[in-house]
């Protein structure tokens, strides 16, 4: 008996350690189940592909690590909580393209406040570079300090105000994302 208890503890032991140290990968690219932000456990909310044309190219697989699991695009956009968005490019993408998608992703978004972020939009859009395959930007809300922002692994600033945050991540969260597949896999579908 001892020795059949000994034996489920050890499997547990070692089913636990597994998936502590599982990812998740899609379109051939992984990401860790959890990260750790400024003290902050974040687990991964969802991977999304972003496609483009009607040829349904694969740009970018985006993942999406929140403090807390949320299907609800609005509420994670809106939360004050710490967020980080990564963009693992799967192709060659040109600047001219990224600031492009980025002001129309602000245009279908924003809405009637789009007036109010066109200042942070072009600072964001200035830090912006050719991408080429297998390189990441990574976008990091922190509460009371705002979006930093890391492009092919340099820092390149924090774009301030909560809601500059919420607008931007509305581009993949929103009602009008660049692929619905992508919005959907973001949130965990």
């Amino acid at each position: 008996m001892k020795s059949a208890m000994k034996a489920v503890l050890m499997l547990s032991v070692l089913v636990f350690s597994a998936t502590a140290v599982m990812a998740m990968e899609r379109d051939g690219v992984e990401y860790p189940d959890q990260i750790t932000v400024e003290g902050i456990d974040l687990v991964l909310n969802g991977l999304g592909t972003r496609e483009a044309t009607i040829f349904k190219v694969n740009v970018y697989v985006a993942a999406l690590y929140l403090e807390n699991l949320s299907s609800d695009g609005y509420a994670i956009c809106q939360s004050e909580e710490t967020k980080r968005l990564i963009l693992h490019f799967v192709r060659d993408v040109g600047e001219g393209d990224i600031t492009d998608a980025w002001t129309e992703g602000f245009v279908k978004n924003a809405g009637d406040d789009l007036l109010i972020f066109q200042d942070r939009i072009e600072t964001l859009n200035s830090w912006m570079s050719d991408i080429d395959d297998g390189e990441r930007m990574v976008y990091t809300y922190i509460p009371g300090t705002g979006l930093e922002v890391s492009v092919l692994g340099d820092f390149k600033g924090v774009i301030e105000g909560a809601d500059f945050a919420s607008a931007f991540l509305s581009i993949w969260l929103g009602d009008n994302p660049p692929n619905r597949g992508l919005r959907d896999g973001l949130l965990g579908d």
